[in-house]
This record gives structure tokens, C-alpha cells and sequence, in this order.
């Protein structure tokens, strides 16, 4: 089939699928467009990438960035500003329940002071910023369970089609070379082979935690064909993500999707707690299997890797030989700058800009304050998923899938950042707004332990102090 053919078809199809999905709720609004957007270019490239835009050196795009860029992150951040002023959305009480993650977000901007390129950290801290404003106009949609799950559903949509387009049809698009082995790197719509594995793994959950919340109504038309779509999404999704050789979001997929299967399973609904517990015992468990026998290195063989993780515990231990301020940090994304940059680079190799470890890349940047903030949320939203998941809210699954998958996958990849796709779904699944009454009739809702305040009433998830 010729390429310009091919393209055609796929936009036939994409069309198709956001015009006549049987999963389609017509009660959710128009602004559902622009967090899409914004997500789209989170999940594959900015948009000077997809015009080819170049800059002359690695370091001064780190630094400087690109005006195309700068102004389509720009526009979205006011189209979202505006949207979420006319909901009358409740900052204080967004929040108050949110206080761990404003925290950490206050943080980061404060620690733009120390920063050794003050202006870029601050740059970088206003985009990111865009990111919760994104997640709180799909939250503040009147239906938010819809919202959430049509925002998933169409991203996957673009995501996956678009890659295999891209890999097939336009190969100077969606391949790369490695710049050792010169072999092949499929990265579809995305940047890279990894980011091409987090496409695939968000999309991989989405449509398998879609399908088991919809299995009890298979028999119902509009059911059986959403299962039915969902079914070759997902294989799609599986056929990328073997492509990808990313061996974290295989090992990841694979996780979550057990916790959302076991979420589904009779005994557990009727008795959560064994499911809340087993959990971090198993992490726990993990972390002393880790520390104390060395069980990556065991762990990468069984999936094809060298046991120094690809040479990720050689890079570790040079970051850690750097000596940062250990409370402070370098200042918010302000590590991979200047002299620290052509360090890495000179020593270990050059083009690398993470530290390959989430919980290493925040210490770098905000120090044990940072580190200790982020645990903080995570211990929160844990919380709050196990409430949702003993009142049966369809969206806990989802949520605890992504929070044991995100504590898994930074540990051989930076994912605490608003960079990455599967940090900014995560949010989307966990965070909590106050919501008016009104807006809420007909939506599912699960109640928190304390009563809700008038004219509010909080959405199912989301973590509180």
C-alpha cells in the first residue's frame, strides 16, 4: 500500500473511531479536547519535532528549548485557565486535598532559587504546570468518570494507530538507529524505543482495565462492540510493545495488569483488604530481596538484560559520586544543565539526560525535601485508593494498577516527572477535586470517610493529607 494511501486510511479509521466508538458518552464536554491535546504531545513528540524543527547543539535545545514549542504550551495553558475560571473550580479545597502534591509543587518553584539556571528551571516548572491544570479540566468535567475514561480511550486511539503507521509506512519517521550497533530502534510516534514502551504500557492498561469493568455488561450491544475494540487495540498495542524491546514496560504491563485482574476477582471484592495488603507486603518484600541478595541483576536476565540493568547502576553510582545537595537538590530539572551535563556526558555517554532511577532523578533535583514530599503523596494516594476500592468504584482498579506499575517502573526509569506520560495518567486517576452537587447527578460516586461539605462533594480518588 503507498504510504500517502496508508496515512489516508488511518485517518478514515481515526475518525471513525472518535466519531462512532460504542464507548462514546455524548454527556461529556467539548474542553475534553484540550487536555487531548496536550497529552498527545506528552505521549509522542512537541510540535517542532513533528515539523522537523532542529537546533544546532544537544545542550542548547536542553537549555533554551524551542519558541514553537513555548507557544503551543502557552495557548493550551490559557484555553485551559479560562475553562477551569468558568466551572468556578475550588482552588482552596483542590488544594486542601491534594495538600502533599501542591507541596511538592510549591517546592519545585521555590527551589528555582538555587538553581543554577534560575530562568530555565522556571520555564520548565510554568510547562510542567500545565499539566495539573490539564488534568484538573478533565476532573471538573460534570461526568468525571466519563471524562477520564473518553480522555484515556481517544489518546490511546491517536497513540498506537499513529505508531504503527509511522513504523510501517513512514520509516524516517518512526525508526532510529542506535548509535552503538547502528541496529534498528522502532519508536512509532515517540522519541525513543522507551518512551515508545510508556505509550504502550499506559495504552495496554487503559484497554485491558476497560474491558473487565465492561465484561458484566458483554451482552449488551454497545458492550460487546466496546470489548470488541478494545480487544484489538489491545493487540495492536502488544505487537508495538514487542517491537519496542522495552523490557520495564513489558514487566510493567504485566504487573498491572495482574493487580487489575485480581481487583476483579470475586474474593477480592468481597474482602479488599487482602488486596490492600498484599501489595506493599510485596514491595516490601522486593525492597529486602533488593537490598539484600542484589535481585535485579537476577531479575534483568529473566527478560533479556545484563545484570548492571544496561549499565544503569554504573550511571547510578557516578550520579551519586557528584554530590548534590543532599536536602536541597540542584534546583527543579536543573541537574542535566552546564557543567554537571558535559560531566555525565564526558564520563559516561554522551546524549543521556535521566538519571534511569525516578527516585534518584528527584533527589538530584530537590534533594531528600523532594524525595520525602513525593513518598508523602504516594502514601496518601495509596490511602485514598484503598477507600475507593472497598466502596467498588470502577476507576480504583485502574488507580491501584498505576500505582504499583509507576513505583516499579522508576526504578529503572525516571517517571516522576510531568514529562512522562505514565506520571501525568497516574495523576489523572488519583487526583481529587471538590465538585459541585449539581454537576455530579448521574456520575458514579464513592463517599470519603467525612461527610461532604455544601454546595461540594469530592470526587471518588484522590489523596488527602
Amino acid at each position: 500500500m503507498p504510504p500517502s494511501l496508508a496515512l489516508l486510511v488511518w485517518l478514515v479509521l481515526l475518525l471513525g473511531l472518535l466519531r462512532f466508538d460504542p464507548a462514546k458518552d455524548s454527556k461529556t464536554s467539548l474542553a475534553l479536547w484540550v487536555p487531548l491535546i496536550w497529552l498527545f504531545i506528552i505521549g509522542s513528540r512537541l510540535p517542532s519535532q513533528w515539523l522537523g524543527g532542529r537546533i544546532q547543539t544537544a545542550s542548547q535545545a536542553l537549555e533554551e528549548g524551542n519558541g514553537l514549542d513555548r507557544a503551543v504550551f502557552s495557548i493550551l495553558i490559557l484555553l485551559a485557565l479560562v475553562i477551569l475560571l468558568l466551572r468556578s473550580l475550588n482552588w482552596g479545597g483542590f488544594l486542601a486535598r491534594n495538600l502533599f502534591l501542591a507541596a511538592f509543587v510549591f517546592f519545585a518553584l521555590t527551589s528555582v532559587m538555587w538553581s543554577d539556571f534560575p530562568f530555565v528551571a522556571f520555564k520548565r516548572w510554568f510547562r510542567d504546570l500545565g499539566n495539573y491544570l490539564m488534568i484538573l479540566v478533565a476532573l471538573s468535567d460534570p461526568h468525571p468518570l466519563e471524562a477520564v475514561r473518553a480522555l484515556l480511550r481517544r489518546l490511546c486511539f491517536l497513540l498506537i494507530p499513529l505508531s504503527i503507521l509511522l513504523i510501517k509506512y513512514f520509516p524516517y519517521i518512526g525508526k532510529l538507529y542506535e548509535v552503538w550497533s547502528g541496529n534498528n530502534m522502532f519508536v512509532g510516534a515517540a522519541t525513543s524505543k522507551n518512551m515508545l514502551g510508556v505509550v504502550c504500557l499506559v495504552s495496554g492498561i487503559v484497554f485491558f482495565w476497560d474491558t473487565l469493568s465492561r465484561w458484566p455488561d458483554r451482552k449488551q450491544r454497545r458492550a460487546k462492540l466496546a470489548v470488541f475494540v478494545n480487544l484489538i487495540l489491545f493487540a495492536m498495542t502488544l505487537w508495538l510493545l514487542n517491537l519496542s524491546n522495552s523490557a520495564t514496560s513489558k514487566v510493567c504491563l504485566l504487573v498491572g495488569c495482574l493487580v487489575i485482574a485480581a481487583t476483579h476477582m470475586g474474593q477480592i471484592k468481597r474482602h479488599p483488604a487482602i488486596l490492600k495488603t498484599l501489595i506493599p507486603v510485596t514491595l516490601c518484600a522486593y525492597m529486602v530481596l533488593q537490598f539484600g541478595f542484589g535481585i535485579n541483576g537476577d531479575l534483568a536476565g529473566m527478560v533479556g538484560r545484563n545484570a548492571t540493568l544496561t549499565g544503569r547502576t554504573d550511571l547510578w553510582k557516578l550520579l551519586l559520586s557528584m554530590h548534590t545537595n543532599p536536602l536541597l537538590g540542584t534546583g527543579y530539572e536543573s541537574f542535566w544543565l552546564g557543567p554537571r551535563l558535559a560531566f555525565v556526558w564526558q564520563n559516561f555517554a554522551g546524549g543521556i539526560n535521566e538519571a534511569h532511577n525516578g527516585y534518584l532523578e528527584v533527589y538530584i533535583n530537590l534533594g531528600l525535601i523532594g524525595l520525602s514530599l513525593v513518598a508523602a503523596f504516594l502514601v496518601a494516594s495509596y490511602r485514598s485508593i484503598g477507600r475507593a476500592l472497598s466502596a467498588q468504584s470502577s476507576l480504583a482498579s485502574l488507580s491501584l494498577a498505576l500505582w504499583t506499575v509507576l513505583l516499579f517502573y522508576n526504578l529503572t526509569e525516571a517517571a516522576f516527572k510531568s514529562s512522562q506520560l505514565i506520571w501525568v495518567t497516574f495523576l489523572l486517576a488519583v487526583i481529587s477535586i471538590p465538585e459541585r452537587i449539581k454537576d455530579r447527578v448521574g456520575s458514579v460516586a464513592v463517599s470519603h470517610d467525612a461527610p461532604p461539605v455544601e454546595p461540594f462533594r469530592t470526587l471518588p480518588l484522590g489523596p488527602t493529607a
